[in-house]
């Protein structure tokens, strides 16, 4: 059964390909060989532009094995957005200004995600800091959009210290806020 996150995203995700069909920029990438992304559209060398289109997960994919060594339970909306589909960044637009939600384009990226959030976890236990989850950037340096873990808030936070700033209630009112950045 979908939860409110991933209509909210599946929402965003004919968005963004609507506008892609007037600014094709949106959903292009630089190809990378090496990456096996089932996103790629069609064939290009490496290193060129190449189109790209958001692809549904199927199977099982979790959080489980940082749960564990951590013992710490996720966010589950936070878990659904990155469990959802097989993407490339998204690029769009907030109340407050641009910014890039973050996504896996295939397992191995999935996996790089996991070790980056343990390090995140990790760095936030060592200062005594509430865990966040990081899943956007903005166009300040060092300026992330987190999930506060306890309350599911969406907050603006700088790197290695506390949220500044609540942006939304939730991940699926704040992605329901969000345009295409065109």
């Amino acid at each position: 059964m979908e939860n409110i996150v991933q209509q909210s995203l599946h929402k965003l995700m004919r968005d963004l390909q609507q506008a892609a069909a007037s600014h094709p920029a949106l959903m292009t990438t630089e190809f990378e060989a090496e990456l096996a992304s089932p996103c790629y559209v069609g064939n290009a060398s490496q290193g060129e532009p190449c189109t790209w289109q958001p692809v549904p997960m199927e199977g099982e994919y979790t959080f489980a094995n940082i749960e564990n060594a951590l013992h710490i339970t996720l966010n589950e909306q936070f878990c659904k957005f990155f469990t959802t589909y097989w993407s490339f960044n998204l690029p769009v637009k907030a109340e407050q200004g641009n910014c890039e939600l973050l996504q896996v384009c295939s397992e191995e990226d999935f996996e790089r995600l996991q070790q980056n959030l343990i390090g995140h976890l990790l760095m936030k236990q060592r200062l005594k800091q509430p865990p966040t989850l990081f899943f956007g950037l903005t166009d300040e340096d060092d300026f992330i959009l987190s999930v506060d873990n306890a309350s599911g808030e969406v907050v603006l936070e700088q790197v290695g210290k506390l949220p500044t700033r609540c942006l939304a209630p939730d991940l699926a009112t704040f992605i329901d806020g969000l345009t295409p950045a065109v």
